[in-house]
Order: C-alpha cells, then sequence, then structure tokens
C-alpha cells in the first residue's frame, strides 16, 4: 500500500512567513536576548543595589554627595530598566529586520 502524501517544499516557507527551523532560531535569539537583558537588570538592582551596596558606598556621585550604592538602590536600577526597555525594542526591531518578520498594522 502506497500513498502518495504531497510533500511540502523546504524552499517556499509556510503560511505565517517563517519556516519552522526559522521560527527557532528567530525565537531562541530572542529568548537569549530576554536573559542577557534580565542578567543585566539584576545585577544593577540586586547585585550593585543590595549585594555590593555597602562596598559601592565608598565613592560619591559627582556632583550629588550621594553614596554611589545607596544611589544604584534608589534610582540606578529604575534608569538601567527604563534604559533596558529602549536597548530591548531596539534589538528586537533589528531582529525583525534581519527575519523578515513585521507587525500586523490596522
Amino acid at each position: 500500500m502506497n500513498s502518495e502524501r504531497p510533500q511540502h517544499s523546504q524552499s517556499r516557507p509556510p503560511a505565517g512567513g517563517l519556516t519552522p527551523a526559522q521560527r527557532a532560531a528567530y525565537w531562541a535569539r530572542n529568548i537569549r536576548l530576554l536573559l542577557t537583558l534580565l542578567l543585566v537588570w539584576a545585577i544593577a538592582s540586586f547585585g550593585c543595589g543590595v549585594l555590593l551596596r555597602d562596598w559601592l558606598d565608598q565613592w560619591k556621585l559627582p556632583g550629588s554627595g550621594f553614596p554611589l550604592g545607596f544611589w544604584f538602590a534608589q534610582q540606578g536600577s529604575i534608569i538601567t530598566f527604563v534604559i533596558l526597555v529602549f536597548v530591548y525594542a531596539w534589538r528586537m526591531n533589528k531582529l525583525d529586520r534581519e527575519f523578515g518578520v513585521r507587525e500586523e498594522e490596522d
């Protein structure tokens, strides 16, 4: 019994626009970016603001006189988070262009 199944061409992407291998690569790069940015945020907020606070307090923030560890605990982690949001948007737009992924516009 020889059942003929239609073979999907590997050169033509499915309806979603990306092949399964391309989707896996896109997702892997997205996850790697997320984990990297979360690590940076954890180092800035928990590392510098909590664990290394006493050591960082030996330096003062120029122009304010606040200890650096105190500044990281109060402002630095928030500012780092906002910067990371913009970095994520910039890198994801670049990744979307690289893979030819577009958001649907209404």
